[in-house]
């Protein structure tokens, strides 16, 4: 940003400010403490220094200057800074121009900036995406994310903590691992593959409750070892030929030896540590590599929809084999596909494992891509996605859910009774109540134990299909391997997980099917297909027999299969699909495609999903095998390892994000933009100043209010609540009554007025509506809500402002009230005072039930309040004249009905015989009526006695009706207002006013700070 230029000493420049570059002419200066390492303390200091003396304006943390060579005065001509929230930045990107050939776009909603000259372009593009996402699932997806310890602090944050959250990310969608498994070590290493034999170079990850193996070379070994199976862990005899040996010991008699350790030592005392820790919270004489021992619970444990249960791998392969035997013994009969895959499953566990802690290889992968053997597929399920884990390390917990979330009713077991019946209906094992009644204590037992999900649809179709293959105990624990591990932040409210990887699925149509993706018209017509491809793994649109084989894939390798397979399917059908006439014909003929997949290796009678639509005058299209799909996803379409797709998932849950963002905007200004005058550009820039408001108080404070305060499942216009001192800082932005010091006073208690329900909270919509009376309603209004800021609840008895106005002498009631009237009018004019008193009794008598009357304490504030509104108005003497004498009248009338009321008051008590009689005043004997031919008050006027103050009350139509008297007053109130220019400020000193506060709150941290330097 170039600047007039400004003349500078360079000498007493650098006691500031740091020289990063010269040349003959210019010299770039950076800001002392900003950027530095290890200057921590140094930066907070200045920051807080230029927070206190320029928080109008920030000090830029760079600046350029002109010199003349052999001068040391120089001119400061251009400077660096510029903010852009992270909470409003809708998409990061790489671009290049004829002038720049790569710069980082960054698109907000209202502008796009390139910015470049990058060092390092794609690690800068890397540390911003990580920091949106951070930011924006910190603020706008609080329903499912979690933030890590380091980065709780966000002055704190370091590029380090960003690269270990990164990979603490990537290392659990690898190895599909809890959420809540921490990353603690990383190391090269290599494994001895007994199957290549050779070792093979990989890295080694040691996690809370895992020791996990991943080779260089993408899908060529992989080992998952639970520290519930490690039996030992032992170093070995260090040899030029091992060197740093490892010896990791499991059950089942099976030793994975790891060598080339860095910090050996270290690490396996760690590894160690963790181990007992394991080993001391494991229920005894149960582990997932025994077979299928299992005490059966009380409830029906084995399989609902099956008529056969698992044992022993080997058990099975055995018993299938002798089984094909028996039929001709001594004869070679050609094997069925089924027995084929079963012989080779047998040979693979004998050389690669049997238990979750196998070598998974490349050959595997082919195997799992043929189809799982039927009777193999549920127990295999529980290997792939390391369910048998959970299932081991929790005997009885289904049990109990299923026990204590019995009868409960609530919203979610009300939905899961609604689609029991819509869960595959075509099967036989849910036409029968046995098969229901399973269905439904897996869906309800799960819906107890992680209530934040609760149930979501498609869930009902998964857990139908995890009973086909598997018993009840087993079906919930993959039920839960797929919602919390395997497709995170899919089953929720608003199923971000399948947004954000519909999203990711557009991308890699435009990468690998360009040709394609020009001829689609409107991409979210295909979304509408493809994300039931995503929510339910392709079981809800193709023939059963063919979408199980796509889960057996999906448990083995992840998402990735949905990404391949839906490409694959996509390049199947391009010819047709860029030959459509418009988009509802090409969703038909996918529907129709998938519609036909069938799968030759089944053994049941074909399933169809009914789900295509058919004509009679159409000819069906040709069959399509599951098997060979499968395999061209993996040919053409495998290449996508999982980093990659973590890496655009992290890019567009930014746009699906601020796509939630902009839905929520339009329907909240829908909702209130009705019930206001202001315009609909000021009411969406009002808008965005209350969200920004809630956000920078979410991000900064400690402890984080988020969750408390952002509740998507809210009505859009009070997903967003801000508190008191949110309020207040909101309320001297934009609020057109401008005290000065009384400010924060007159905010506290209009955010009182607007706490409806005494949650410490407000909306957007009451804070809205709010400042459009102040700008926009009329007179009479306007003085209601002043009047209504003056009494309870918004006025309280230990309200911050204490100090009386009654010491001033406008305010006492001993000060005549001279209206300047001519003296042959006086008469007229106290005819017509009296008339006024009247009728405003009358109207007094309407409202009392609407409005409370307001003491004579309460009208002290809001004489204070006018008082201090007026303050460098261009009208202020006209002003406090008349506010004078309003108040003065104001006091005289209270005092002219605290009178009758103490004369009424005697008159019953003489009647009732308990005191004499006192004569009522005469108008021309009260006090209100002076003698205007002299200007002087009577002799007895006085202020009011202590004991009569509780009975001085008057009303907003005694308040209206004085104020209406004088017309400064009335033009005061009645005169335009334009929030456009306080819009215009706020937008720019709103992160000023906060970043002050903070700077003014860490002052004394600080000090003390400098204080022990010393």
């Amino acid at each position: 940003m170039w600047l007039q230029p400004e003349e500078v000493l360079l000498k007493s420049a650098l006691r500031l400010w740091v020289t990063q570059r010269s040349s003959g002419y210019f010299v770039l200066q950076r800001r002392r403490g900003h950027g530095e390492g290890g200057g921590r303390l140094t930066g907070r200091l200045v920051g807080a220094l230029d927070a206190v003396l320029d928080s109008s304006a920030r000090v830029a943390p760079f600046r350029i200057l002109l010199q003349v060579p052999g001068s040391q005065v120089c001119s400061a001509i251009a400077c660096v800074k510029l903010v852009i929230p992270w909470v409003d930045i809708q998409k990061l990107e790489k671009t290049s121009n004829v002038f720049l050939t790569a710069t980082i776009r960054v698109s907000t909603p209202s502008k796009e900036r390139d910015f470049s000259m990058f060092l390092d372009l794609e690690g800068a593009l890397q540390v911003m995406e990580q920091l949106a996402d951070v930011t924006l699932r910190r603020l706008l997806d609080n329903e499912g994310f979690d933030l890590d310890p380091p980065l709780q602090e966000p002055s704190q944050i370091t590029k380090r903590d960003l690269e270990a959250r990164a990979q603490s990310e990537l290392f659990r969608a690898v190895f599909r691992l809890p959420r809540r498994e921490r990353l603690h070590a990383v190391r090269d290493c290599a494994l001895w593959t007994p199957f290549s034999r050779r070792h093979t170079a990989g890295r080694l990850f040691a996690s809370d409750s895992y020791i996990c193996f991943a080779s260089r070379e993408e899908g060529c070994c992989q080992v998952l070892l639970p520290l519930r199976e490690v039996l030992s862990i032992e170093k070995m005899e260090d040899t030029s030929l091992l060197p740093s040996p490892v010896i990791v010991s499991v059950r089942g008699q099976t030793a994975f030896q790891f060598i080339e350790l860095k910090d050996r030592d270290a690490l396996v005392e760690a590894l160690l540590g963790r181990l007992r820790r394991v080993q001391a919270a494991r229920p005894a004489h149960h582990s997932a590599s025994q077979g299928d021992d299992r005490t059966p619970l009380p409830l029906q444990s084995t399989s609902a929809c099956s008529d056969h249960t698992f044992g022993d791998l080997e058990m099975v392969s055995s018993q299938s084999s002798e089984e094909s035997g028996e039929e001709a013994p001594g004869a070679v009969l050609p094997m069925s596909r089924e027995e084929v895959k079963i012989s080779l499953w047998k040979d693979h566990f004998v050389e690669y494992g049997r238990t979750v802690c196998m070598f998974r290889t490349e050959k595997i992968r082919k195997l799992v891509a043929m189809g799982l053997p039927q009777c193999l597929r549920g127990r295999l399920w529980l290997l792939f996605s390391d369910a048998i884990t959970d299932l081991a390390s929790h005997p009885g917990y289904y049990g109990r859910l299923v026990e204590e979330s019995l009868g409960n009713c609530c919203l979610a077991t009300e939905e899961i009774e609604r689609d029991l019946h819509r869960s595959l209906p075509e099967h036989p094992a849910f036409q029968t109540e046995t098969g229901i009644a399973a269905l439904r204590r897996v869906l309800t037992a799960y819906a107890h134990r992680n209530p934040r999900i609760g149930y979501c649809q498609s869930m009902n179709i998964l857990a139908s299909v995890l009973l086909l293959y598997a018993t009840e105990e087993d079906a919930f624990w993959l039920l839960v391997a797929v919602c919390e591990r395997m497709l995170p932040d899919y089953f929720n409210r608003r199923v971000l997980g399948a947004q954000v990887d519909q999203s990711v699925f557009e991308e890699l149509i435009q990468e690998q099917l360009p040709e394609l993706a020009e001829r689609l018209r409107d991409p979210s017509a295909l979304a509408s297909l493809s994300l039931s491809w995503f929510l339910t793994l392709f079981l809800s649109i193709m023939p059963l027999e063919s979408a199980v084989h796509v889960v057996d894939c999906f448990f083995y390798d992840g998402i990735k299969v949905v990404f391949q397979l839906g490409l694959a399917v996509l390049e199947a059908n391009a010819g047709a699909l860029c030959s459509s006439r418009d988009d509802s014909q090409a969703l038909v003929l996918l529907s129709r495609f998938l519609d036909h997949i069938k799968n030759e290796d089944s053994p049941g009678p074909p399933m169809g999903s009914h789900h295509a639509f058919v004509s009679e005058d159409q000819e069906p299209p040709p069959v399509t095998d599951i098997g060979d799909l499968i395999r061209d996803s993996y040919e053409k379409f495998g290449h996508q390892s999982v980093g990659q797709i973590e890496r655009m998932r992290c890019r567009h849950r930014i746009r699906v994000l601020q796509g939630h963002e902009g839905t929520t905007k339009q329907n909240v200004l829908r909702v209130v933009s009705p019930e206001v005058s202001f315009p609909l550009g000021d009411l969406e820039e009002l808008y965005d100043l209350f969200k920004r408001e809630h956000m920078l108080s979410c991000y900064w404070e400690q402890p984080r209010p988020g969750p408390a305060r952002h509740d998507p499942s809210r009505p859009y216009a009070e997903q967003y609540r801000i508190d008191s001192r949110q309020f207040a800082r909101l309320f001297q932005l934009v609020s057109p009554w401008t005290c000065g010091a009384h400010t924060e006073i007159l905010a506290e208690r209009t955010f009182r007025l607007l706490d409806d329900n005494m949650d410490h909270l407000i909306e957007f919509k009451a804070f809205a509506s709010c400042l459009d009376t102040m700008y926009n309603g009329e007179m009479n209004e306007k003085i209601k809500l002043l009047y209504r800021l003056h009494v309870p609840p918004a006025l309280t008895e230990d309200d911050q402002d204490s100090q009386s106005p009654l010491k001033n002498p406008l305010l006492s009631t001993s000060r005549p009230l001279v209206f300047g009237k001519a003296n042959d009018d006086a008469s007229d004019y106290k005819k017509q005072l009296k008339q006024m008193i009247k009728d405003l009794a009358k109207e007094k008598a309407k409202s009392e039930t609407e409005l409370p009357q307001m003491s004579q304490r309460e009208f002290i504030q809001f004489c204070k309040t006018l008082y201090s509104m007026f303050h460098e108005d261009p009208e202020e003497n006209n002003l406090y004249q008349a506010i004078a004498t309003v108040t003065t009248l104001l006091l005289q009338i209270g005092e002219v009905g605290q009178h009758s009321s103490s004369s009424s008051s005697r008159s019953c008590s003489q009647d009732s015989g308990e005191g004499p009689r006192a004569s009522a005043p005469s108008p021309e004997q009260d006090s209100v009526f002076m003698d205007t031919d002299t200007g002087t008050a009577p002799q007895n006027t006085r202020a009011f006695p202590e004991e009569a103050e509780g009975d001085w009350t008057i009303s907003l139509e005694h308040i209206l009706a004085s104020l209406l008297t004088e017309q400064s007053l009335v033009n005061f109130f009645e005169k335009p207002l334009d929030i456009k220019s306080k819009l215009e400020n706020a937008k720019i000193n709103q992160y000023n006013l906060k970043t002050f506060e903070m700077s003014s709150q860490s002052l004394p941290e600080l000090k003390q700070d400098s204080d022990l330097l010393r």
